[in-house]
């Protein structure tokens, strides 16, 4: 299974800091895109629609999962935890 997982965060954000630290915990690689480094990354965030992060496009496979907000249970299931 090829899998790509990538969070979209900031600084100030401790629900984006919980995010990561689980993802670590459970063996989880991610790339961490820091909307305020970035200008482009804030336009990808603002183009999936979301408007606070953390925000976390999932492709597994070929198919692209999008979560909104830290939602460890959703997230659980689309990783197979």
């Amino acid at each position: 299974m090829s899998q790509k997982v990538i969070v979209y965060t900031q600084e100030t954000c401790p629900p984006c800091f919980a995010e990561k630290e689980w993802l670590k915990s459970n063996s989880i690689e991610f790339e961490e895109r820091d909307i305020r480094q970035n200008p482009k990354f804030m336009d990808e965030v603002i183009e999936l629609g979301a408007s606070a992060t953390p925000v976390t496009v999932i492709d597994s496979d070929g198919i692209r999962q999008v979560v909104m907000g830290f939602k460890e249970e959703e997230l659980k299931k689309i990783l197979s935890l």
